[in-house]
């Protein structure tokens, strides 16, 4: 094909082929993909193609991208680089590299020996990433070659010998070979990028140590080499403790996992135990892999996973996570999932993910930096011929000015200020058992003024428990008996607590049919040919039965804090059962550390009557609450908040509270540990089922946006400092070298502050 025309034709003539449901051609990429009945049609495509004057052949692709570490890239354009010299091959069908995370996904048909060497041809070294060598159990590397050491020691005898009687030539040598040897690499890699169509620094360094070196100032071209090689590995050095926030995760899993057969006891590589095979966990050890405790009672540090600071008591039933520690008793787990699926491998999983996501700022400024690159670049050439030419100064001067700003035009630092604090910051939550799901919810996150709490199971234990009684008409255990009957059949936590009250006193459920939930308002089913109903006392109101003689006795055990339980027919009501959940120990204290954070409003969303939630209200500390809502009314309680002005996060359990969660401008979903739905829906995961960690969040994503800004402001004013410092003559080459390479050194620095943040 030779222009999108020729795509147009083929997706035409296709198209009308009987089978064919679509066909869809990309010029650009030189594909086609093809959709039809049957699969029998993909065998004649290639002959029809050929009849349009094209040549066709079916391309098999990987199931899912293998995924390469690649080491040496010192900023996002090394990235670019590799991308574009890997998809211009045709055995590649995608390839995406991420800088901040260092890893490759690629799909192709190429062996791991191929894709290493094309990688090494853009002038980087790439690893395969499996399981074994993500937990450093590789071979030891072999060292490297001392580039930046060798290249100093050359430049420093170079200066030393120019002050000595040391022939010319000799100095000369001595910082050529400075320039070889600690410019091979970065020349290497400009190749590539020039191949490419790619204008990264390497290309504008190699360009002024050349241009340094044709004009004779081979001191300059030695040191511009030197400082941007010194740079370099501080940046690859500084970038790689970013990188390691996750792969202390990875390496909390141990590798192996002591079985229980038939035989007795077998140690197995976790890759090789399949689900519902038994492990031995002895007190001390790691829990290799998620599972369901079947023998033994032990407490386990959860703080992995879950960033919960006090061990967790567990029995059979429970379930456990890979990556926590047994501390006491010893136990026999069933598996429940394969190493690939546990939930620390699901957390490294998303939070690879999150870092892989752009931020918004981020990708502001990668397009900032797509043109500001370019345009300093040609500057730079009419710096270096247009004032000559127009008789200021000489064309050694100003050549070497335009040198000097091409060093400038690399925007080093202001490209890697947004990816390394929002890596270190996602990497800092991940360890303290919070999901952050990328930069755009990293940045919300900092942005928000209002916070939403669902009550049940957010603000309170979510475990109610009966704390009265009172029947109307006959004895209790009677009312009781009833309420049990419609209540077995929901899962509602007040159900919950009303069947757990009968059971604790032996109050067995009568035999009952027609079981049905009315939507926020109770349950009804039939018991020896009666109808009866459980739930709100408004429930009877509009069934037209009067509550005005317990009008009285409900207001007041409403004021308690107490949710009602009204239980009766469509003639009467028989009874009330009085129901009170407890408030967490931590909400408190969380709620006080958020206001400290700067959160200025906290709103409660409850079903709850007005009375039971004033009074909660009151005990957690929140600003405002919304009473008696139905699960719809939520999201409305929601919007109100929104347009108001507030940017608004809504905190629930991730299931129940999906409408709400999705409405907010963040959603914040708590226990992800337990439910898969959680994990992959919010926008930020506490995996504890508790509030504790959100406080952190707030705060580590204030200073995240805050260090964000300060990398941005500094890498400009740098960049403007240096800019104007070239047209006087007052920066040197090595000048701008120092100032880039510092600039993107002091970034990384300031970013790397967000993993120590406490």
């Amino acid at each position: 094909m030779d222009c999108p025309s020729c795509a147009v034709t083929l997706e035409k003539g296709l198209s009308n082929r009987n089978g064919v449901e679509s066909v869809k051609v990309n010029y650009a990429a030189g594909k086609m993909t093809v959709s039809a009945v049957n699969s029998g049609i993909f065998e004649t495509i290639p002959g029809y193609v050929k009849k349009f004057g094209f040549e066709a052949e079916a391309e098999h692709t990987a199931k899912k991208p293998d995924v390469y570490e690649i080491a040496g890239m010192d900023c996002g354009s090394c990235a670019a680089t590799i991308e574009k010299h890997l998809g211009g091959n045709s055995d590649v069908q995608s390839v995406r590299v991420n800088f901040s995370t260092g890893k490759m996904h690629i799909s192709h048909t190429l062996t791991s020996e191929q894709i290493v060497k094309e990688v090494q041809k853009s002038g980087f070294d790439a690893k395969p990433v499996t399981l074994r060598n993500q937990k450093n159990e590789d071979q030891p590397a072999i060292k490297a070659f001392p580039v930046t050491t060798v290249s100093g020691i050359l430049l420093a005898l170079g200066f030393l010998g120019s002050f000595t009687a040391v022939p010319e030539w000799v100095v000369t040598a001595f910082y050529a070979a400075a320039i070889v040897i600690g410019g091979y690499k970065p020349a290497r890699s400009a190749f590539y990028a020039v191949k490419s169509r790619s204008l990264d620094m390497n290309v504008l360094m190699v360009s002024a140590a050349i241009g340094a070196a044709v004009i004779g100032e081979w001191f300059e071209g030695a040191t511009v080499v030197w400082l941007f090689a010194l740079g370099n590995s501080l940046q690859n050095r500084s970038i790689e403790r970013t990188r390691d926030s996750i792969r202390s995760l990875i390496n909390l899993t141990p590798s192996e996992a002591m079985i229980k057969t038939e035989n007795g006891q077998m140690k197995k590589n976790v890759e090789d135990i399949s689900i519902n095979e038994i492990m031995i966990i002895k007190p001390g050890e790691k829990i290799p892999l998620d599972g369901e405790i079947i023998a033994g009672i032990s407490s386990l540090n959860q703080a992995p996973i879950t960033g919960e600071s006090l061990p967790v008591d567990k029995e059979p039933g429970d379930n456990v996570y890979a990556g926590t520690v047994n501390e006491s008793g010893s136990l026999e787990v069933k598996v429940t999932r394969l190493s690939e699926d546990t939930t620390i491998a699901r957390i490294i999983h998303l939070v690879e993910e999150a870092q892989e996501k752009k931020a918004p700022t981020q990708a502001f400024i990668d397009r900032f930096a797509a043109i500001y690159t370019p345009i300093v670049f040609i500057l730079a050439l009419l710096v270096m011929v247009v004032p000559p030419l127009a008789g200021f100064g000489t064309w050694g001067e100003w050549f070497y000015r335009g040198l000097a700003l091409l060093v400038v035009a690399c925007p080093c630092a202001l490209v890697i200020s947004t990816p390394v604090a929002i890596v270190s910051a996602i990497g800092n939550a991940a360890r303290n058992g919070v999901l952050i799901k990328g930069g755009t919810f990293l940045e919300k996150a900092g942005a928000i003024k209002a916070i939403a709490f669902d009550k049940t199971g957010t603000l309170t234990e979510g475990k109610p428990k009966v704390t009265q009684v009172i029947a109307l008409q006959d004895d209790s255990d009677t009312l009781v008996s009833i309420a049990k009957t419609i209540e077995e059949h929901s899962t509602h936590p007040i159900a919950k607590a009303v069947i757990s009250y009968a059971n604790e006193r032996n109050i067995s459920a009568k035999d009952g049919s027609d079981f049905t939930a009315i939507a926020g308002k109770g349950a009804t089913a039939v018991i020896d040919g009666t109808e009866y109903f459980a739930g709100k006392p408004k429930l009877f109101n509009e069934m037209g039965i009067s509550t005005a003689h317990i009008n009285e006795r409900i207001d007041e055990m409403q004021n308690e804090g107490n949710t009602l339980v009204a239980v009766g027919t469509r003639d009467q009501i028989l009874g009330l059962i009085a129901v009170a959940d407890t408030v967490r120990d931590i909400t408190v204290s969380s709620i006080e550390k958020l206001k400290q954070a700067g959160i200025s409003e906290m709103v409660m969303l409850t079903g709850d009557n007005e009375g039971t939630a004033k009074k909660m209200a009151a005990e957690t500390g929140v600003d405002r609450y919304f009473a008696e809502l139905m699960p719809e009314d939520k999201v409305t309680a929601v919007k109100k908040l929104q347009n108001e002005g507030k940017q608004v996060a809504m905190v629930g359990d991730g299931i129940n509270d999906a409408p709400a969660l999705a409405t907010a401008d963040l959603g914040i979903a708590m226990g992800g540990a337990g439910t898969d739905t959680a994990m992959e829906t919010a926008d930020i995961v506490l995996m504890a089922d508790n509030l504790e960690k959100l406080p952190h969040t707030i705060r580590l994503s204030r200073k995240a946006l805050t260090i964000i800004k300060q990398n941005i402001w500094f890498s400009i004013i740098t960049k403007l400092a240096a800019l104007v410092l070239i047209f006087p003559g007052f920066l040197t080459l090595w000048m701008a070298v120092l100032s880039d390479t510092g600039a993107a050194l002091i970034v990384i620095l300031n970013s790397m502050r967000l993993l120590k943040l406490k």
